[in-house]
């Protein structure tokens, strides 16, 4: 059998695999999180929440409307960001001048809100949701086994998330937005509608978690808890990037999603850790995050 650094191939290139998935939701999470700060300063901690209700939109079209993934896929993130526009609209917009904290206090009952409702609705114990057909089975690379909807959810995510570095770092859309956040009554005397700007940008960031929770909702069952068991490892990603670094956001959630794959390989006992490891360090030799700025 084919070796690596003393172990079998298949193991290695399995956990980089597994690394790699965990990586591109880590990826997808801290993207929206990292939007929603860098536009707005809001740290919206019920963004896993969120993330946990597209997957059930996507449960519920299929279970009670005979809708598949396909659709659910672009439909579900749409339904989820429309959600977020009203809680926007209704609750998040009046904290924009107060503390930071008082939008982390908000967010975070907004969240525990969403999971108990979808638990006292649906319980803990989770459903399942198909892998569509087309996406079943498995590619032999010789090395190892892929399965086919495994390397579809990588794909997915960096294509998406490339898509929004682009819209945001490279496009006039993106420019206007960060100069919203730098001096949005100079901006509005240009005719824009900042609010509504600022509203759009936070269902966008919203969209992008309920993206993610359709992706994830093959892989793990879908449950109240599955936001829950993501978001404060998306959290240390944002810091450990930079808080409101769109790259950063990106870069480090694949990053690190690897390299806790391989410490599963190397040393599991500090897979669990090595993220909050990292995020010390980081923070230690550079407060700002690696692609943050500081202030």
């Amino acid at each position: 059998m084919f070796m690596i650094l003393g172990y079998p191939a298949p193991l290695m290139f399995g956990q980089l695999l597994l690394g790699l998935i965990n990586g591109a939701f880590y990826a997808l999470l801290s993207l929206g999180l990292a939007i929603i700060f860098g536009m707005l300063r809001i740290i919206n901690f019920a963004h896993g929440a969120l993330f946990m209700l597209g997957a059930f939109v996507a449960w519920g079209m299929l279970q009670y409307g005979g809708i598949g993934y396909w659709p659910a896929l672009i439909v579900a993130p749409i339904i989820v960001g429309a959600f977020g526009v009203f809680l926007e609209r209704t609750m998040i917009r009046h904290l924009y001048k107060l503390d930071h904290l008082y939008g982390l206090l908000l967010t975070f009952g907004l969240a525990e809100i969403i999971e108990g409702l979808a638990r006292n609705q649906f319980g803990s114990s989770g459903m399942p949701y198909a892998i569509p057909a087309a996406l079943q089975g498995a590619v032999n690379l010789g090395f190892m086994f892929l399965p086919i909807y495994r390397g579809w959810v990588v794909i997915a995510a960096v294509v998406v998330c490339l898509v929004t570095w682009i819209a945001i770092e490279r496009t006039s859309l993106g420019a206007t937005l960060r100069a919203a956040t730098e001096n949005a009554p100079l901006v509005q005397a240009f005719g824009v509608n900042v609010p509504r700007l600022i509203t759009l940008t936070y269902g966008a960031g919203v969209a992008l978690a309920a993206f993610g929770g359709v992706l994830a909702a093959p892989i793990y069952s879908v449950n109240p808890n599955m936001g829950s068991n993501f978001i404060i490892v998306v959290f240390a990603v944002v810091v450990i990037g930079g808080m409101g670094s769109i790259l950063g956001s990106i870069v480090t959630g694949f990053g690190l999603g690897v390299v806790e794959g391989l410490t599963k390989v190397f040393y599991p006992q500090a897979s669990a850790t090595v993220i909050f490891v990292v995020m010390v360090i980081v923070l230690l030799a550079r407060p700002a995050g690696l692609f943050g700025k500081a202030t």
